[in-house]
């Protein structure tokens, strides 16, 4: 039995991780954290991490970046692992997480989604079989609550591209004015923001004559709470160190 403690738990995802995890038999949700004290579903809630009493193995994380010093120090004292689903981290702010992981069984992903997983392993492959001949264009859509952009998955999809070119690709964010004739080094990356939209990536290869598309659609958040709970399962009892969604699913 995985004991996990879910960080943002009132919040949107936090209940989906909830739902999902009070109904897998290796899942016991000990307690959560938020901005306010209660209890949900027989849960638990506290408003700091300082109160945590239970024996924890896993936080699953969905509450915001700003959270990320609390975070760390909670899996520091209790030697639990740290699922980290929250988006928007500020470079300093990985730069920590990156030495934290030193210390801590430490995941992290810029999607929880096996779809988008295995799409990242595609993109890839099509980088490089399609070579310079095709430019490439990232367009990833989402609801009109999003706050950060571009997404973390396109700047995923976008880094899986560049891999295949040695790291030579320039990120451009949009275009707008006189910008002139597409360089052959860059890779386009568009956010679009708009009603309830789940998330959408779509990664546009654009040759001479034809063009090759990739894309996946979330339906639902559930596939990202499921993603979390496999992660968590994963993490447990693992060494220090940084996991990701591609070693779960190898």
């Amino acid at each position: 039995m995985v004991n996990i403690l879910i960080s943002g738990i009132f919040g949107h995802m936090g209940r989906n991780v909830l739902e999902l995890a009070q109904a897998d038999a290796q899942i016991a949700c000990a307690a959560g954290v938020d901005l306010k004290e209660g209890e949900l579903c027989g849960v638990p809630v506290y408003d700091s991490f300082d109160k945590v009493t239970q024996k924890i193995d896993a936080v699953i994380d969905f509450s915001s970046a700003a959270n990320l010093d609390n975070l760390l120090a909670f899996a520091k004292k209790s030697g639990c692992a740290l699922v980290l689903c929250a988006t928007g981290y500020t470079s300093d702010q990985l730069a920590k997480i990156g030495e934290a992981a030193k210390t801590i069984p430490l995941f992290k992903t810029a999607n929880l989604s096996v779809g988008v997983n295995l799409l990242q392993k595609l993109v890839k492959q099509a980088a490089e079989t399609l070579g310079e001949a095709f430019d490439v264009e990232i367009i990833e859509r989402h609801h009109n609550l999003k706050k950060d952009a571009p997404s973390g998955t396109a700047f995923m999809l976008a880094e899986s591209v560049n891999e295949a070119f040695g790291g030579a690709k320039e990120y451009v964010y949009g275009r707008q004015g006189m910008v002139g004739a597409r360089k052959s080094a860059e890779v386009g990356i568009h956010a679009v923001r708009g009603g309830t939209i789940v998330g959408e990536h779509e990664v546009m290869f654009a040759g001479e004559d034809e063009i090759v598309t990739l894309s996946h659609s979330a339906r639902s958040k559930k596939v990202f709470a499921a993603g979390a709970l496999k992660a968590a399962k994963f993490m447990c009892g693992k060494p220090a160190g940084k996991y990701d969604m591609q070693d779960v699913l190898a």
